[in-house]
């Protein structure tokens, strides 16, 4: 916690909600009064990823977020046909339009989230939409898959 800021009880509820009980789609946290991770908003079970891409594209471009997805895609093994995938995904946006000390006050607090969120598949860092796209998103995901 270098930087000091807390993670919310609510959201460890949150995370066995989007884990376990496969409840919520993505999760959209935000850091209030530079104090305390916090969750914005839900993204409810049927949400696409482009919803969730829209909401980190409509808080502005100066607003920073983390994002936990639970993202689903199509795997193929050698010798075997398609599977489904799943795996969670915390993403770090941070925007390069965004302002330094923001930018560096979510940096800094990425680790107090991580260390809530036991688990997590994979950790993505985005500072645009490229880097934040389903493409991108997919690839990575896909580098620890065994084929």
């Amino acid at each position: 916690m270098a930087s000091g800021v807390k993670v919310s009880d609510e959201i460890h509820q949150a995370y066995t909600d989007i884990k376990k009980s496969k409840k919520y789609r993505y999760i959209i946290f935000h850091i209030k009064d530079d104090k305390e991770i916090c969750i914005e908003t839900y993204g409810d079970r049927d949400a696409s990823y482009d919803d969730y891409l829209e909401h980190l594209s409509n808080v502005g471009p100066e607003q920073c977020r983390y994002g936990l997805y639970d993202f689903e895609y199509e795997h193929a093994c050698q010798g075997t046909s398609d599977t489904k995938k799943q795996k969670l995904f915390l993403m770090s946006w941070c925007p390069d339009t965004a302002k330094i000390k923001k930018k560096m006050l979510y940096s800094s607090s990425f680790d107090a989230l991580k260390h809530a969120l036991e688990g997590v598949g994979k950790y993505i860092q985005a500072t645009d939409m490229a880097e934040a796209s389903y493409e991108c998103v997919l690839e990575k995901c896909r580098s620890t898959d065994r084929s």
